[in-house]
C-alpha cells in the first residue's frame, strides 16, 4: 500500500541566510522571506555547518512566503553566526484528515 504524490508537493530550495545573534542560554525564532512557502507546509531547515553551542531546535511557515527559524544558543555568550547558505526542504499535504484510521 502506499500513496501518489504530485511532484509540486515538494521541494528542496537554498537561501542564503543572515542570522542574527542569539542571546546567551536562550532560544530565539528568527524569520527569512522564502518565496513559494504557504501556511500549513511542512519544512526541515539544514544549517551548512557546526557552530558550537548553536542548534537548529524548530522550523515553521509563519505566513506566506515566510520561513520561522528557532535557535538555540547553549553558551553562556551570545552566538553571531556568519551568513549561510541554507538548504530548505518543504512538502504540502494533499490533503489532511482529522483522524487517523487504524
Amino acid at each position: 500500500m502506499g500513496a501518489m504524490m504530485h511532484e509540486d508537493r515538494f521541494g528542496v530550495v537554498t537561501a542564503s541566510l543572515n542570522v542574527t545573534e542569539v542571546a546567551a542560554n536562550t532560544s530565539a525564532e528568527q524569520t527569512f522571506t522564502i518565496t513559494g512557502l504557504k501556511v500549513g507546509d511542512y519544512v526541515m531547515v539544514n544549517k551548512p555547518s557546526a557552530s558550537a553551542g548553536l542548534g537548529v531546535v524548530g522550523a515553521r511557515v509563519s505566513a506566506a512566503d515566510t520561513l520561522a527559524i528557532t535557535f538555540m544558543n547553549a553558551t553562556a555568550s551570545g552566538i553571531d553566526p556568519a551568513a549561510e547558505t541554507y538548504s530548505i526542504f518543504w512538502f504540502r499535504a494533499e490533503a489532511a484528515t482529522s483522524r487517523v484510521n487504524v
